[in-house]
């Protein structure tokens, strides 16, 4: 596909992808003590670091705090941080600018997967990133790692108040076509690929389909469900769930830990159909001159330290084994779904870039919100 196309698909995206997605509220933990044997890194990656500045973009509060000052003192490199709110703020500008203008960018895999198609990408040498060899090895089975590191990963599912829903949700239709009791209590992401996701995975389709016919299917199957909704909700259908106004909820796996840390009664279960892998990665625009300190600025963000933060402040997974292996027990009795194994998330299906169905997936949106209107 060429580059217009590509691009052309990219400006058709209308809304952001914040699961998956940096920005999300943190939660406040006691760290987990990390042993000096785990904060260790190999210093080759640091040893060949360009001295000078770098600029990094992120989402808010998704790294610790401190992380750029200590990685400045340890390397010698200055760090620039840009913020972005969206996913699509930080492609818009790196499309504008033809991925000049940052060295480091923190994007979901979806979109890492559509630049690297547009050529604007580094393919990422893991022979710079000594603390990669931390990584799962399911981290290799994700298509466009190749382009991205990966800094966190999850699914979406159920997430429901186990105690007022009087049976165990197991299936997208539990959302879809819900018992009478639940209906006018049940929200929807409304993020693009995530309100069609549910659709998708029910009918047995693929995340990624490029199929006119099926999505007529799932548009059609969105429509009608629209009919028991409470809402579209990406940011506080957890709190609905707290508060009761919902009792089942389409969920980003973190973001139901949110609900989770304010009543342990919510749970989250992966559908029976399946659902998506969702990951966050750093990317190295092509462009960067400074590539050197791109890549020591990704292998500090590998070490243990750093994704046991993501872990535990966050409530995120990681693909990080020195990280999942150590996390405390209280930790992953309190949020179950921490303990999702990288096996059970590589059973479900990588979001990847639809190219130029694109424009069909955001009418098939557009369609559905609209119904009934």
């Amino acid at each position: 596909m060429n580059g217009s196309k590509i691009l052309i698909s990219l400006m058709v995206l209308v809304a952001f992808a914040l699961a998956a997605c940096g920005g999300a509220p943190s939660q406040p933990a006691t760290p987990s003590p990390v042993s000096p044997a785990e904060t260790q890194s190999p210093p080759a990656a640091t040893e060949a670091a360009a001295k000078g500045k770098i600029v990094i973009s992120n989402w808010d509060a998704y790294m610790p705090a401190d992380l750029l000052e200590k990685f400045t003192a340890e390397t010698g490199i200055q760090v620039e941080l840009a913020l972005h709110a969206t996913n699509e703020e930080i492609v818009g500008k790196l499309v504008a600018s033809k991925g000049r203008g940052f060295d480091v960018v923190f994007m979901t895999g979806q979109f890492a997967d559509a630049m690297a198609k547009m050529g604007l990408l580094s393919e990422i040498d893991y022979a710079k990133l000594p603390n990669s060899t931390n990584l799962f090895d399911e981290v290799k089975r994700i298509p466009f790692t190749r382009y991205a590191v990966p800094y966190t990963w999850g699914t979406t599912g159920l997430c429901y108040r186990s105690d007022l829903v009087n049976y165990e949700p197991e299936s997208w239709y539990d959302l879809l076509k819900p018992k009478p009791e639940l209906a006018g209590k049940i929200t929807m992401l409304s993020t693009d690929r995530w309100l069609l996701l549910p659709a998708q995975k029910a009918l047995g389709f693929s995340a990624n389909t490029t199929d006119e016919g099926e999505m007529q299917q799932v548009k059609a199957l969105l429509i009608e469900a629209k009919k028991t909704l409470l809402a579209y909700d990406d940011t506080t259908f957890y709190s609905k769930l707290v508060s009761g106004e919902a009792l089942l909820v389409e969920a980003w796996d973190g973001w139901c830990n949110y609900g989770i840390a304010e009543n342990p009664d919510i749970r989250f279960v992966i559908p029976k159909e399946g659902s998506d892998l969702w990951v966050d990665a750093m990317v190295i625009p092509e462009p960067s001159e400074n590539k050197d300190a791109a890549y020591a600025f990704i292998d500090y963000v590998l070490r243990p330290e750093i994704g046991t933060w993501v872990a535990e402040n966050i409530l995120y997974k990681v693909p990080n084994r020195a990280v999942m292996g150590q996390l405390s027990a209280d930790l992953l009795n309190s949020y179950p779904n921490l303990a999702i194994s990288p096996e059970e998330l590589l059973k479900q299906e990588a979001l990847q870039d639809v190219g130029e169905a694109q424009s069909l997936y955001s009418s098939v949106v557009a369609e559905v919100l609209a119904s009934g209107q």
